[in-house]
Order: structure tokens, then sequence, then C-alpha cells
């Protein structure tokens, strides 16, 4: 496999190096890129960087996430991650979400990967950081930009579920399979079937299809306005973003249909030069978000609500009520007084033993407000100390978000009804209802006019930084640069305790940061960072670490023999780093079951409330007390988790900068990690509910791969083309932890950190005498033929957990190789712009309740395949059962499948109109632009990655936006 990728990466690069040949580049303009806390030249980066141009990408490429494609335009950034791992996201400088701020707002996002590049952050920044910037004004006359975009949303699939008929008859064999349904005693009846399959009357065998048009549109929309306001002089300079976004839902039913989300953000951004010596700058942020949506989760019900709706009708009508008993004649008068009259003429149905539904929760039950307010600022002032040391300067900031969030609104209980059917003069008509309690309803109809305030949550980040800086040239070529800094932030989190609390701990980032950098001529660089990080997790005494990193790099290109043999290459640069970063992201372990973060270095002991009560003395009632158990020894010398990396990179240009390229290996180890010695060579008493095991730095982890970003420019004619392709090769692995494994084979040491185990399927049992003669399943319940076989891997007769072998990488963090690409091709004034991404190496299971039905759940398409005598040589899925589930469903290879994938993630067209065709008027540009995204994906499991199961659809998005400058 591995080879297969290196060939393939060869064949693109030399079809690079071909299409090339002949081509005219052209220079970038991009000259800083921001790093962690400066700014420098791009030229002079050091590897393990990578950087977005935002406000050019804005130009051909609309979208409102901050984070939006990003695996198309940065290699080695993967599903959220960077090299495998979860960052660190700062806006501004600031630790805030991505969520905080628009891509219109965004003026670049630098990708820091490498060790060395985020060690001046400290702990929380140990897995990688994101950092976004955003625009600012310039020394220019006052500048309006207006951005407006509406599009619609378009469902890509929806889960292909059996009809009534289907679906009972089916249940029926899984009965008859069973033993259940014997000579027709339970079950389905076959009239109750052929009367839905006929629809006849569809209130008392109802066949509900939840992707209908009778509770979906077809799509839906969505809409938003920007405005940008930029300009100033040389003493100040300002950039403001005021933006507006609403859109609807694809749900059509109930209060459903109301569903809306609506969103408003104001940022100004504002830069002062007070004196030639001093200079301030000032962010502020003010985000609103508000949600309203019916009760009922309509998503979830359609993957476990059967269309017969159990056997009742989530609505009857009030005219089919004809009681035959003048006795009854008092269930007119309730359904004539239920507050709930759907359409004037219909009840709501519900069973004794389920009195709410989905679809009466989407009537009655009432509706959510989410309301979202957020307020951010930044503060920053920068001395200039030339007049003490030249090239010194003094840098101080602080910071302070707010995130607030509640919900309100109704939460009404309503009266159900369940009708008794009789067949008058021929005609099927309701003639009473089933009592509960006496009364003939389920439940009451509540009235309110009250709206009630739900769950609250707020969420509140400061931070403080200071910083000397050092930036200074000697006789032409010595370049030296120094920074000293102190960062401080904390981010407190709380919520209402009825609904789950908050968090007693705040989380905390403290450190010193030191760099130090030389380079002669640009040629030779040598850099060294670290940061003293303090850490309240850990015991007295061991709460301080050290995090150094050495960084070098050389200019191979400025060298004479390159120069004068491969001149073709007009710059070439060759990098190494080393890094030992403590972090304290992973002193996470558990206690009582829930993760705990703090005070794991300690002893403690907690109450056995309610067991184990011991009788203090004889014959004296209620002298006794609770015992005292163990929740986890201490462990005094628990210490940080460490990121050890070694890295290589090589980036350079050819064919004056028609291809340009950069790519990295990294061997990263993160070792420390916590963990607990296993429970298995130990008497029970020293684990489990009395657990007296300690917290030690045992676990280790290895990750390796290479990153890589490839770009070419070319012009032919008045076409110039521009193509990016980037990737990542990711490997990882256990090399350490606690595990007494009963076969060898089922160690997780030395093999992937994602790597998942399961049985090796060995067809279905055919007869009663495969399965005598086979090895004997101990999963529960009776083993019948059409049932899954599994090989007995290791010969003792039994399958058991102990046959389960390796089976593949499931890629939560990472595929083995991940890759983007991005396309530009420009004709005059029209521009096409493409982006996709995709990857492969990883399996995954079919193990959504699509595949692994409960017995009370709908049937899809895929058990028309299954097993039975008559298809036994061609079925696909196991028999029909309402017990079988401990053996047929459990991931092995019967149900994995590889998880490759292509994906055509957005096209845009955009025209730029002629600025000789507005010069006489007050608009300065006029660009007007359509979309598509998530257009398409090439997989051999194209139609199940795109459907989702309980859950919103996937959707394809198509928008028409304009842009204009005034």
């Amino acid at each position: 496999m591995k080879k297969k990728y290196i060939k393939s990466c060869c064949v693109l690069f030399a079809a690079f190096l071909a299409f090339a040949a002949t081509a005219q580049g052209q220079e970038k303009s991009d000259t800083l890129v921001n790093v962690a806390f400066r700014t420098v030249a791009k030229e002079d980066l050091l590897g393990g960087v990578s950087t977005v141009n935002v406000a050019e990408l804005l130009k051909k490429n609309y979208s409102s996430n901050s984070l939006d494609n990003l695996q198309s335009l940065v290699g080695g950034y993967a599903n959220g991650n960077i090299w495998g791992q979860s960052p660190l996201i700062l806006i501004d400088g600031v630790p805030r979400r991505a969520a905080d701020v628009r891509l219109t707002e965004v003026e670049s996002i630098t990708v820091l990967k490498g060790a060395s590049a985020v060690v001046l952050y400290g702990s929380n920044a140990s897995k990688g950081a994101i950092l976004i910037t955003t625009k600012r004004g310039t020394i220019s006359p006052l500048r309006i930009d207006v951005r407006a975009n509406t599009g619609l949303f378009v469902p890509k699939s929806y889960p292909k579920y059996l009809g009534a008929a289907d679906y009972m008859t089916y249940y029926n064999e899984a009965l008859t399979n069973d033993g259940i349904l014997v000579n027709g005693t339970s079950g389905y009846t076959q009239d109750a079937i052929d009367k839905s399959r006929i629809g006849y009357n569809p209130f008392r065998y109802p066949d509900i299809n939840f992707f209908s048009s009778d509770y979906l549109k077809k799509t839906f929309s969505k809409s938003d306005i920007t405005t940008e306001i930029a300009g100033g002089n040389e003493f100040a300079r300002y950039y403001t973003n005021i933006g507006l976004t609403s859109n609807n839902d694809i749900v059509n039913y109930g209060e459903q249909k109301k569903n809306r989300d609506f969103g408003f953000n104001v940022r100004g951004n504002v830069d002062m030069t007070i004196s030639k010596w001093l200079t301030a700058s000032a962010n502020a942020v003010a985000n609103m978000a508000d949600n309203y949506v019916g009760r009922g989760n309509f998503w979830a019900a359609s993957a476990t609500t059967p269309p017969n709706f159990n056997r009742y009708s989530p609505l009857f009508p009030i005219d089919l009520i004809q009681p035959t008993d003048p006795k009854n004649f008092d269930i007119l008068t309730i359904a004539k007084n239920s507050n709930h009259i759907i359409d004037g003429k219909y009840l709501l149905g519900g069973l004794a033993n389920a009195p709410t539904n989905v679809f009466a929760d989407m009537l009655a039950a009432g509706y959510i407000k989410t309301k979202l307010r957020t307020f951010l600022y930044n503060v920053n002032a920068k001395a200039d100390l030339a007049a003490f040391t030249k090239g010194l300067s003094f840098t101080a900031g602080t910071s302070m978000d707010y995130t607030s969030a509640y919900t309100e609104g109704y939460s009404l209980t309503y009266a159900t009804y369940e009708p008794i059917w009789s067949t008058v003069n021929g005609n099927e008509v309701i003639t009473d209802f089933r009592s509960s309690n006496g009364a003939k309803q389920y439940s009451v109809d509540q009235n309110s006019t009250t709206e009630n305030i739900g769950r609250t949550i707020y969420t509140q980040t400061m931070s403080f930084k200071s910083q000397f800086d050092y930036a200074r040239t000697f006789a032409n070529d010595h370049n030296v640069t120094a920074t000293a800094l102190g960062w401080w932030y904390t981010s407190q989190y709380s919520a209402d305790t009825d609904n789950g609390g908050g968090t007693y701990q705040p989380l905390k980032n403290t450190n010193l940061g030191l760099q130090a950098g030389y380079n002669f001529r640009k040629k030779y660089y040598i850099d060294f960072s670290g940061a003293l990080i303090h850490s309240a997790k850990l015991p007295p005494g061991k709460r301080d670490g050290i995090s150094p990193t050495v960084t070098v790099g050389w200019r191979l290109s400025d060298e004479q023999f390159f120069k004068k043999n491969l001149s073709f290459f007009n710059n070439l640069k060759l990098t190494s780093s080393y890094a030992s970063i403590k972090q304290d992201l992973d002193v996470t372990g558990t206690r009582l079951g829930t993760t705990a973060d703090y005070y794991l270095y300690q002893t403690n002991f907690t109450n056995r409330i309610g067991a184990g009560y011991y009788q203090w003395r004889d014959g004296a009632p209620g002298a006794g007390g609770n015992t005292t158990r163990s929740v986890a020894s201490g462990n005094p010398d628990l210490t940080f988790v460490k990121r050890n990396e070694f890295r290589v990179g090589l980036e350079g240009a050819m064919l004056s900068n028609v291809i340009t390229f950069d790519a990295n290996y990294f061997d990263q180890i993160t070792d420390g990690l916590l963990s607990q010695v296993g429970s298995t060579p130990f008497p029970s008493y020293f684990s489990g509910v009395g657990d007296f095991r300690p917290w030690l730095n045992y676990g280790k982890q290895k990750r390796t791969g290479v990153d890589f970003a490839i770009n070419l420019n070319k012009r032919i004619g008045e076409v110039q083309y521009s193509l990016g392709v980037t990737g990542l090769f990711y490997n990882s692995k256990v090399q350490r932890t606690f595990e007494t494994p009963q076969e060898s084979y089922l160690a997780v040491t030395n093999r992937p950190l994602d790597n998942v185990f399961g049985y090796v399927a060995d067809g279905f049992y055919q007869n009663q005498a495969d399965i005598t003669n086979s090895a004997k399943p101990q999963f529960g319940g009776s083993i019948k033929p059409g049932d899954i076989k599994y090989k007995d891997i290791n010969g003792d007769g039994l399958i058991n957990q102990n046959d389960q072998i390796t089976l593949g990488k499931n890629g939560f963090a990472s595929s083995p190789f991940n890759y983007g690409v991005n396309l530009t091709v420009k004709w005059k004034r029209l521009t096409m712009f493409a982006l996709a991404s995709g990857n492969t190496g990883s399996v995954a299971f079919k193990n959504s309740s699509y595949y692994w039905p409960s017995a009370t759940g709908p049937y899809s398409e895929e058990v028309l395949n299954r097993w039975t005598p008559a298809t036994a040589a061609t079925a696909t899925y196991p028999r029909l059962s309402t017990n079988s589930t401990a053996n047929n469903y459990r991931n092995s290879t019967f149900w994995m499948y590889k998880t490759n994938r292509f994906n055509l993630s957005r096209v845009q067209f955009t025209y730029d109109f002629n600025d000789e065709i507005l010069k006489k008027s007050f608009v300065h540009g006029l660009s007007v632009y359509v979309q598509g995204d998530n257009l398409l994906v090439i997989a051999k499991e194209r139609k199940l990655m795109e459907t989702n199961i309980g859950t919103a659809p996937q959707y394809r998005f198509f928008n028409l936006g304009v842009r204009t400058s005034f």
C-alpha cells in the first residue's frame, strides 16, 4: 500500500514538471505570515507552518465557515485535526471558537503543525494550533464592500425503508424464524397486511413515510448579507464588518414549519498611531444567534419508528366517530373539547404504552427558542523602545470573551386518544376510545401562556500577554530576532445544575516563552524556542516544566553548486527541528465513572452509600454506618505528558515560481500518558467498586507521517491555470500501554491507535448439521440456519471475544492517506474555482439501525436480501430475527467496508465586471458568482456515505451571490 502511494506521488510530481516546462510564473504578494506572537517574512519560515491568504481566496471562493474546506488548501490538516491531533484555535491571538468568526472577516489563516511552531503557546497548543487573523484597516479612503448571497439546500438522499405491508410481512417472518409466530397465533394478520398494501382506511392501517411530502419540503433556503467598511489615515485605521444570515428548515409539519436560524454579527477593528513610538489596537465583536425549533425529534423517530406506527395512526378523523351506544356519545364531547383539533378535523392518536409520539409532539408539545449572545474584545499596545536599544519593542495585550446561551419556550402535555374501530353498515368507524385510569384519553391537555426558561450556559475567557521583541540586522548579513513573553488565559464554563452543570475547575494555560533566532544572509538559520509551563493538575513540586525546541534551516538554492547546476530552482530550503514539549492536556482520567482532570495525584476516598452497611456493635439497631471505599490511590510523582518530535521539511520553488512545494516528515512520540494497571493480575478488591490503583505516566504513542502541498501556476495566452494538491500520509502506533490480552493477537501494543478489532465472517450457517459441526458462539440466544458464522481463530471450539482480529484502521483522527485539490481557471473576467478532497485506507462497519434494526424499529431495503432456505445461495443479509442480534449484529468482516472516497466539495464561477462600465457610477467594483457545494462523491459505498440515519440528511447547496464596492 505504501509503495503504491509513493509511486502515485512520484507520477503526480513528474506530471507537474512536464506540464510546467514552458510555463510563465508570477511572484506572490504574500510577505508576512502570522506565527506565534509575531509575524515572520514568508521566506524566513522554518517549516511546519502553512498559511492561506483568505482575503484573496474570497474573491473566487465564498463561504461563511471560517475553516471551510481547509483540507483542500493545507497539507497535514484532515478531519479537523493537524497531524492526527486536535488543535487549539486562536482568533487574533486569543483562544476562541472557530464559529466566533465568519470567513468574510478573516484576512489569513496560519496552520502551525510542528512542535517548534506551537511551543510558545504552552501546554494547550501542544497538539497544534490554527491562527485566524481578521482584517484590518489601511491608509486609504473610505471603502464599502457589500456581499449578498441566497441559496437552496437540496437533500442528497433519504434512507429507504419498507412500507407498512412489507414491514409487517417480514416482521412475521422474523417471528416465525424465532419460533414465536406459530400457526398465525401472534404477529400481524394477513387481513391487516392486505389492507395496508391497498391503502384501505389509512387511519386504522397506517403506512407512514417520514420522507414524503407530507412532512418534508423539497428544498429550503439560506440568505446572508455582509457589509465591510474600511479606511483610515496615518493616525487611525478602521475595519468594520456587519453581517446578517437567515435560513429555514426542510421539515414542513406542525410547529417545525417555523424552524429558523437567524444570526447577526458586528466586528470593529481599530489601529491607532498615538505617537512615533507608541501604537495601539482594539477589536470588539458582538455576535447574536437565535434558533427556533418545534418540539419533537423528527429525524431520530424516522430511524426508530416502524411504518405502521405500532398499529395505530398518529392522527384520526373526528368525522369517523360514530358511537353505537348512546352511553358513549360523551366521546364526541371529548373530541370537540380537545385543545388540539388538527386542521379542524383530526385528533391526536396514542396508545397506553405510547401516549406520545413524534408527530403529536410536533403539533402540540410546543417549541424551543435558543438564544446565543457573544461579546469579544481584545486590546493591544506596542511601544518602540529603539530610543533605549535599537530593534527593541514591547507589546502588551488583554482580552475578555463572554458567551451566554439559554433556551426558552413552551413544553406542554397533551391528550391523545386510542380509537376502537368497528364495522357499522359496511363502513369502518370509531365507536369508542380505550380507557386509561377511567378516562378515555391518555394524559391531559395543558394550557399555558408563559414561556419557560430552559437551560442556561455561560462561558468566559480572559487572557493577558506581555512580550519584549528584538529584531536587528548587523553588517547587512547577520539577522537576529528574539522574543521574551508571558502568556496567561483561563476559560470558565458554567450551566444550570439541573441539566448537566458546569466545570468546577476552569481551563487554564500559564507559560513563559523565549525565542531566539539567527540567520546569515537568509541562507543559514538557527532558532531556539522554548516555554516554561505551569499546571495545577499535577502535585506540588511537579507543576513546572520546560519545553525546549531547536530548528535549523539551510537555503540550498543560494549555494553556488545549485546556482550553477540546478538553476531551475529559484528557492529550495531544507529545515529540521527537534522538540520536547510538556503538556497537561492528556492529564485526565476517570473517577466514579466521570472524567476528572484535577487531583488525580491524590489518594481519594468516598462513602459507599446504600451498600456495605457495617454494624458497629452487635444488637444495637441503628448504630452502624456506611462503609468507606477507595476511589484511587495517589501518585506524588505524576508529571507532564511529553510530545517529543523530530521533523524534516523541504520547501522550494521552481521555474520562476511556476511550481512551489512544501513537505514535512514528522516522527512524534507522546510519552507519559495516564493509565492504570489492568485489573487482571490483581485480586478483585484492588479494582472495581473500590479501586486502589494509582494513575501512572505509563502510556506511550507514536505518530509518523508526511504532509505535502504542491502548487502549479501557468498562463497560456489569456487563460491562467492554478492547481494545488495537498496531502497527508499518516500512521500511528501504541508503543506502550497496560494490557494482559488472553491471546497475543488481541494486544493493542504495536498496533495503530485507530485499530479496529472484529470477527471474521465465514458465510451463513446453512443447516442444523452445519451448526452442530461448527464452533459454538457464546453470545447468548439460539443459533439457527441463516445466522452469521464466524471463524474460530484460536481453535478452542468456541466463538467469543478471543476470536477477534485486527481488521484495519477506522481513521477517526486521520485516514492513512488524505488529500485535497484546489483548481483555478481564469479567462478574461471569468473565473472558475473548484475544491475537492478525499481519503483512502480506512474501514468502517455498517452498524447503524439501517443495517442493524431493533426488534421494534423499521426495516430497510437491506432485508430484502435476507437468508431463507430458498435464497441460501444468494443471500447477502442474515435471517430475520427479533432475538438473534447478539450473534449477527457484531463488528465483523461481514459488515465491514472501505471508506475510500473522493469529494467534489465546491465549484464556483465568478464574473468580474469591467470597471470601465462602472466608472461613471458610485460603484467601484461588481462581481457576480454562482456556486454549488457538496456536489459529488465518488466511492464504492457512495449511497451509504451520502445517507444519514437518524439525523437530518446531507445537502447539496446552490448559491447565487453578488459582491460590490463603493
